[in-house]
């Protein structure tokens, strides 16, 4: 990937390369000289900005888990039953995800190299820990099918939200981010709760 040199640039527009190139490269195969090309602007001109790649990687990352955690503060994931919470988290995790997708991407890739990718790995445990927390509730209420193994239930449906980065491309002509979600929400639900 490379730029045009560049006489303006901001910190979103920087950040927003270094997020094309790391998910293009990995974050350990790029280079400060790698984002410098990208971005068409000097080494010296992102050191005047961030510390180095891996605060740029940091920015990033927190911006993902920022929208992600966002979702469980809003009314519907807190108020009510604990299915029907799950089910909004469900929807609007997805919609987070195509929504800041480069950044969600690139926070689905982190493997632990860094402290910032084990801090990354951390937060996101503690996300899915209380989507968990929210399967858990809604099985003790009756809502969820007995027969479902929880764990499991769990896995597989993070599982089928995090493969959207995989395949979804916006502006391809393909499925709009409401289509998506409501697809995940009706697959998943359709097989885990209970219909009296």
């Amino acid at each position: 990937m490379t730029m045009a040199k560049r006489d303006t640039y901001t910190p979103e527009s920087l950040l927003a390369v270094a997020v094309e190139v790391f998910n293009e490269r990995g974050y350990d195969g790029t280079s400060m000289e790698h984002l410098s090309k990208a971005a068409g602007i000097s080494k010296s001109s992102i050191y005047h900005h961030v510390k180095g790649k891996e605060e740029l990687l940091r920015l990033a990352i927190s911006r993902a888990l920022d929208e992600l955690f966002a979702v469980l503060d809003e009314p519907r994931a807190a108020e009510g039953r604990a299915v029907d919470r799950l089910e909004h988290v469900t929807r609007r995790t997805v919609e987070v995800l195509m929504a800041e997708l480069p950044y969600v991407t690139l926070l689905l890739r982190v493997r632990g190299n860094t402290d910032t990718e084990r801090w990354a790995m951390e937060r996101r445990r503690e996300f899915d820990h209380q989507v968990a927390e929210l399967l858990k509730q809604a099985a003790a209420d009756g809502d969820l099918r007995a027969d479902v193994d929880l764990r499991l239930a769990t896995r597989l449906l993070f599982g089928m939200i995090n493969s959207v980065v995989e395949w979804y491309r916006p502006g391809r002509g393909g499925a709009t981010s409401d289509e998506v979600a409501d697809a995940v929400v009706r697959t998943a639900f359709a097989g885990l709760r209970t219909y009296s």
